[in-house]
């Protein structure tokens, strides 16, 4: 008998598989591309520019053996912390802003697709937003993701429990919450964000400061299959 094969993820700007975790929990296999060698990527992985890659896979058809796209293109240029920060130090120019030239690819691929990006002033549709406390994580670490060619009911977001620890604008809280980004003033340690957002594949604080939670992409993946039935049943 033949076995039933998982379907596929392609993830783009995979940094070291926060997002591929969820999508593999959820029952498909991932693939990861990323510019910078990820040895910490628990998936199998090529090493590459995203965007490169993701028209070399459209022009050549291997694209077709993807159910699902997704991508978490650079944000630097849109976050909320990073806009905060720029505006009161005169900067601005020196971050990529992927958004629309991923958005222009993953539309020619013909494929359902999600990109994914923080708060901020990144020009994507919020089709849904993710916050920790939806599932009962140690962070707060909001996410916004646009859709493309497939939709979903958005979660109610809960009322948070408390601040996040931390000192912030000269000011120091106690809360429910760690800083998983960052260094100093209070944020997490890499045990603490390790224990915080579920990941335990990597200990390196960079990877983990740029991870979601797999929690996000495992409750994503499986609203895909539940929209998606009649194609997995």
């Amino acid at each position: 008998m033949t076995p039933t094969l998982r379907p596929r993820v392609l993830d783009l700007f995979s940094c070291a598989g926060g997002a591929a975790t969820g999508y593999h929990q959820a029952g498909f296999e991932v693939d990861g591309c990323d510019i910078a060698d990820r040895p910490n990527y628990p998936f199998a992985y090529h090493r590459g520019d995203a965007l490169t890659y993701l028209a070399h896979l459209t022009t050549t058809g291997d694209i077709e053996q993807y159910a699902l796209v997704h991508a978490s293109p650079p944000c630097q240029a849109g976050c909320a912390l990073t806009v905060g920060t720029n505006r009161s130090q005169g900067w601005g120019s020196a971050h990529l802003d992927l958004v629309a030239p991923t958005r222009e690819l993953l539309d020619a691929t013909g494929l359902p697709y999600v990109i994914e990006q923080p708060n901020g002033q990144a020009a994507i549709r919020k089709d849904l937003s993710l916050c920790g406390e939806m599932f009962g994580l140690g962070v707060l670490r909001h996410r916004n993701f646009e859709l493309g060619r497939w939709a979903t009911t958005k979660p109610t977001h809960p009322k948070h429990r408390g601040y996040v620890r931390g000192h912030r604008h000269g000011v120091r809280r106690e809360g429910p919450y760690v800083a998983a980004y960052g260094n100093g003033g209070g944020k997490a340690t890499v045990p603490e964000m390790q224990n915080a957002m579920g990941i335990t594949w990597t200990d390196v604080r960079e990877e983990l400061t740029e991870a979601i939670p797999p929690a996000y992409t495992r409750w994503i993946g499986t609203a895909f299959r539940t929209a998606r039935q009649e194609v997995f049943a």
